[in-house]
């Protein structure tokens, strides 16, 4: 017999660094970690593949909707995506080469 209980809704910002800067990444899912691993396999949105992503933040919603809702306005919310990504150790940048 199938598990009655609510199902948890969590919405989730991810991170990486690496030598074309620091990237964040928000979504939602039912599995932060299986999300993540998810992610960092390759397999997840087209945007996130091919990095070393690392879980930044997790917020738990009562229903799909809400988590929807909350990723709508984290995905908007720079200021908050500036602030985590500060998590993520120091990589040096790419020098950009002028063309003469």
């Amino acid at each position: 017999m199938p598990d009655k209980r609510a199902a948890a809704f969590f919405v989730y910002v991810i991170g990486c660094a690496d030598k074309d800067g620091v990237r964040t990444y928000v979504g939602w899912t039912t599995d932060p970690d299986r999300r993540l691993a998810e992610h960092n396999a390759g397999s997840g949105a087209r945007s996130t593949r091919g990095r070393a992503w690392r879980l930044l933040h997790v917020e738990v919603q009562d229903s799909k909707q809400a988590a929807m809702r909350r990723e709508w306005h984290l995905k908007r919310d720079r200021a908050f995506r500036k602030r985590l990504a500060r998590l993520l150790p120091a990589t040096p940048r790419r020098k950009k080469h002028s063309r003469a």
